[in-house]
């Protein structure tokens, strides 16, 4: 069995893609302004993220199940996601994703990158619509430290071998937790608080910085 050397665990929106997928979802909703509104500011820190994600996910009550074929279309990964992935696996390390998105976009990116680790909110849906309500455990910035914990655990890592990488105010725990924890274009909280920090929107530069460390 290969011993794994280390773990990658970073967030997805505006992290590993481009987009808030929420706020793809709220402009279908026809309530693209107000959504944005919201995650913007819980990004920033300003709103409890519990709360936040509460009141969005209420504005999408109604929408049909499909909905997320039509979004998934207009999600595009950021520069060098696909080679980030790939060099960390070569390397020996596990990658896993964090998001307060939910599994219905999340899972089929994380197939389409090849990631080892997944944990996201999940929408509720009643009849092929929306119910506006979410079901499991929301994911915290307490549940993505927690997740950065057990993935290392599970992997006999300690968390000095861990990175991790994310933009809004709900990273920042296991970014200051990990080895090596990263701002990738990040809310201005976050820079003034991460180690490390990437304002350009090119993922393959945390390996730039892995092997600065190493």
């Amino acid at each position: 069995m290969t011993k794994i050397k280390g773990l990658l665990v970073m967030d997805v929106d505006s992290t590993l893609v481009q987009e808030e997928v929420i706020d793809l979802l709220g402009e279908e909703a026809g309530v693209g302004a107000q959504v944005a509104e919201i995650t913007e500011r819980a990004m920033r820190g300003e709103l409890d993220f519990k709360q936040a994600l509460q009141e969005r996910v209420t504005a999408l009550k109604g929408l049909p199940e499909t909905i997320f074929d039509q979004v998934y279309q207009r999600i595009h990964f950021n520069k060098g996601a696909r080679e980030l992935v790939a060099e960390l696996h070569a390397r020996g390390y596990k990658v896993g994703l964090v998001s307060g998105g939910f599994h219905e976009t999340v899972d089929r990116l994380a197939t389409e990158v090849g990631i080892d680790y997944v944990k996201a909110n999940h929408l509720e849906v009643a009849d092929g619509i929306l119910t506006g309500r979410t079901y499991g455990e929301i994911v915290t910035k307490d549940i993505k430290f927690q997740k950065l914990c057990d993935w290392a655990a599970e992997n006999n890592l300690e968390l000095s071998q861990t990175i991790a990488m994310g933009d809004g105010a709900n990273d920042l725990p296991m970014i200051q937790a990990a080895g090596i924890g990263i701002a990738f274009c990040a809310k201005p909280i976050v820079r003034e608080q991460a180690p490390y920090q990437i304002n350009e929107a090119d993922l393959y530069k945390v390996i730039e910085i892995l092997d600065e460390v190493q």
